[in-house]
């Protein structure tokens, strides 16, 4: 079957707009002689360009987002609150509490008793950073991290509040922030998805992660999530059927296509086409994603940075060292859940647990990435969907208590693709409830991550059903004063 035939109609994206005017760096030089606004978000809208073009120059090219599902309590792993010891077993003032509503965990409470830290906090590296002993690792590239203290969102519940972070809606149904960013930059690598989704488990409290949240919504379907799993098939359905070889399959595949550009020329659906490249994209995937996911090859020397856990298949470990690959291989959104932080209970016990599953493969991640001279173009992030309460959830006792959820404020890390290091920024009141400085809304987030990768957040539109789209809805702005 005739290979124009296949791709005739396809959507372009920034790898074929490129390949067609010439190859390589100076293709980029060119395109900018020959199109003076070829990376400004003006021309970009002017010019009618397609989607797979940034709106100007990126300092970033890739994402890993290292999710920490469940919302890690900032109290006892970045946000530094002697107070709290001070006041310890004391109600919480009611100026400070003000009339932020509560979760129905906590609301029916009959005091709301103050809890400090149960784990001492140190200063490290140049930047003078409070880090708890349970990151021990993560301590020692402080001065590789931007840490965000002043966080906060709307959302009070897990599963509104990881929508919201991840899509930019609490209901659902809306595009993640990596279909958006495929959409919006194509891919890298026509032998590997541009979006793909890697899941762990802890010891604790775990909140459900749903496909929806690396849904496309109503993107084309090529811009969803391709999750991959621990076992023999790391993608599903991607081998031959049985009794049928390579040879077949692409014959088979030339005629599904032919058929498909038939029907395309018929109705003009652009499914069609997507559906046609999630094809071809598997058919090359199973030759691609086997040399990807072995890790058996890795030197002893990685093995050791990340952990022996490295090499467990499902682990949080194996997961961030895979999600080097995935990255170096041009992979353009690689996004982590793990989960086990919800302690509402027994904190003491299960956020220790839960530190030490991530802290050692989350640090060697960033060390790797810079040691292989990829950092500068790989944006590195950390962090969960809120916060935790000051105040204990339930009975307080000397080594055992809890935290209810907060949206007031929360801490998450950034590093890399562009992003200042050895920073600290924000501020959160003496007892960590309530924002004093610098606050950083979700959508003033996904506005500084999509930025980094050279795309206008409001200009990143999307229509549909008569309304433009977009993943910072109405509002956010660009939080200038941490990019370099």
């Amino acid at each position: 079957m005739n290979k124009e035939i296949i791709e005739h109609g396809l959507t372009w994206n920034r790898r074929r707009f490129l390949s067609a005017m010439s190859l390589g760096v100076g293709s980029v030089a060119l395109g900018s002689l020959l199109m003076p606004d070829l990376f400004s978000s003006a021309g970009a809208e002017e010019a009618g360009l397609p989607p797979g073009v940034p709106h100007f120059a990126p300092k970033a090219k890739r994402v890993i987002y290292l999710f920490q599902n469940g919302a890690p309590s900032q109290q006892e792993l970045f946000d530094y609150k002697p107070k709290l010891r001070e006041m310890m077993g004391q109600e919480i003032p009611p100026s400070v509490r003000g009339t932020q509503r509560l979760t129905g965990m906590t609301a029916n409470q009959a005091s709301f008793p103050l809890v400090g830290s149960f784990v001492d906090f140190k200063q490290y590296g140049e930047s003078r950073a409070w880090v708890s002993d349970l990151m021990p690792y993560t301590a020692k590239i402080a001065d590789d991290l931007c840490i965000v203290r002043s966080m906060y969102t709307e959302a009070i519940n897990h599963d509104p509040a990881l929508t919201f972070l991840q899509t930019g809606s609490q209901q659902g149904n809306r595009p993640s922030m990596g279909s958006w960013l495929s959409y919006g930059l194509g891919n890298e690598n026509k032998n590997l998805p541009s979006f793909t989704v890697l899941l762990s488990r802890g010891v604790g409290n775990g909140q459900g992660v749903y496909s929806k949240l690396w849904s496309n919504g109503f993107l084309d379907s090529v811009h969803q999530g391709v999750q991959f799993s621990k076992g023999e098939n790391p993608v599903l359905y991607l081998r031959d059927p049985e009794g049928m070889n390579r040879r077949e399959r692409r014959e088979m595949l030339d005629n599904l296509s032919a058929l498909n550009q038939m029907s395309y020329e018929a109705f003009g659906d652009p499914e069609i086409t997507s559906k046609v490249q999630q094809y071809e994209m598997a058919y090359r995937m199973q030759t691609a994603i086997p040399e990807v996911m072995d890790l058996s090859k890795e030197p002893d020397d990685i093995v050791k940075l990340y952990g022996p856990d490295c090499l467990v298949p499902g682990t949080y470990a194996a997961n961030c060292l895979l999600a080097r690959k995935l990255s170096e291989n041009g992979v353009r959104f690689v996004q982590l859940y793990h989960q086990g932080w919800d302690q509402h209970g027994n904190l003491p016990f299960e956020i220790a647990k839960q530190a030490m599953d991530v802290d050692q493969a989350s640090a060697a991640l960033v060390t790797d990435l810079k040691q292989r001279g990829l950092l500068d173009e790989t944006l590195v992030i950390w962090g969960g969907e809120f916060g935790r309460t000051s105040y204990t959830q339930g009975r307080l006792t000397a080594d055992n208590y809890g935290r209810d959820h907060h949206p007031r404020c929360f801490t998450i890390w950034m590093a890399g693709g562009g992003i200042k290091p050895g920073m600290v920024y924000g501020e959160t009141d003496e007892l960590g409830y309530n924002i004093v400085k610098n606050p950083v809304h979700v959508h003033d987030f996904q506005a500084t991550v999509l930025h980094q990768l050279g795309l206008n957040h409001e200009k990143l539109i999307f229509k549909h059903l008569g309304r433009r789209y977009r993943l910072t809805d109405v509002s956010g702005v660009v939080v200038k004063d941490i990019i370099s």
